[in-house]
């Protein structure tokens, strides 16, 4: 999809002229439209548990999302997933049909996901996550009851890794708090990753400006595949320079310092 087709699908998207494949968008199918102004076709339910993973909330309904992303989260879960260590918590992705989201600005479209810090004691044992707790520079949260747990820091970039390296989808942004990123990207150094994959997670990783600073959890977005763009989704700013050339329709966009307009994060 053109630069002109994409504006002239938000357009049509925002007035409220294709909420739903119409005959003025008769191709639209699958993900439509932007994570903030958007709905959701042919959406697949995440299972409420598998490996290394489980629903924090088994009996919502907000557990839809594209096909591409349910199975990188569930691709991803087992990767980071070693035997006897507690699952990767998945908060909201979308409604079946997509759209507003009571509690989220976007979580519109099968693009966006929720995904629960991993934690451990402060001694170093893992612990399973105690819900949206606030994590401080120091790592650390206070959950219910004055109960103190810590940032797992190892897993936590192992989950990163996977996002960033998986074949299915391509992760647009990972938003999470500052002071976080900024252990993640230290630890990510001090392992050895390849200084490309640092790389890129310092660009994805992002404090978004426009809603809550994510310091409880990870909001995973991926972006549009071609097959998706041209059926009605869209993508938006920034296209990073390491997609294939199809993704990345406005090479003029800064890739770097960029947000895309209208993110809602939350």
């Amino acid at each position: 999809m053109n630069k002109a087709t994409w504006l002239l699908a938000l357009g049509l998207l925002a007035c409220g002229c294709a909420s739903i494949p119409s005959p003025l968008t008769p191709g639209f199918r699958g993900s439509i439209g932007s994570p903030a102004f958007g709905v959701l076709t042919l959406s697949e339910q995440l299972p409420e548990r598998g490996t290394g993973f489980r629903r924090l909330r088994p009996w919502s309904k907000r557990y839809h999302g594209t096909p591409a992303l349910v199975r990188t989260l569930t691709e991803a879960a087992a990767r980071v997933w070693q035997e006897g260590e507690p699952p990767l918590l998945v908060g909201d992705i979308s409604a079946q049909g997509g759209g507003p989201l009571p509690g989220h600005h976007s979580h519109r479209t099968g693009r966006d996901a929720d995904l629960l810090f991993y934690y451990t004691t402060p001694s170093g044992v893992p612990v399973e996550a105690p819900g949206f707790v606030r994590v401080g520079p120091d790592g650390l949260a206070e959950a219910e009851g004055g109960v103190f747990v810590r940032f797992d820091t190892a897993r936590n970039w192992r989950l990163v890794r996977a996002l960033l390296t998986s074949e299915v989808a391509r992760p647009q942004w990972i938003f999470v708090v500052a002071h976080l990123k900024g252990l993640l990207l230290e630890y990510a150094f001090a392992s050895g990753e390849p200084a490309s994959l640092v790389w890129q997670a310092e660009n994805i990783l992002h404090q978004p400006s426009d809603s809550s600073p994510h310091d409880d959890h990870f909001h995973l977005r991926i972006a549009c595949s071609e097959e998706e763009s041209l059926a009605g989704c869209v993508t938006g700013p920034p296209w990073w320079p390491w997609w294939p050339e199809e993704l990345r329709l406005n090479d003029e966009v800064d890739a770097e310092k960029e947000e895309p307009l209208g993110s809602y994060a939350k």
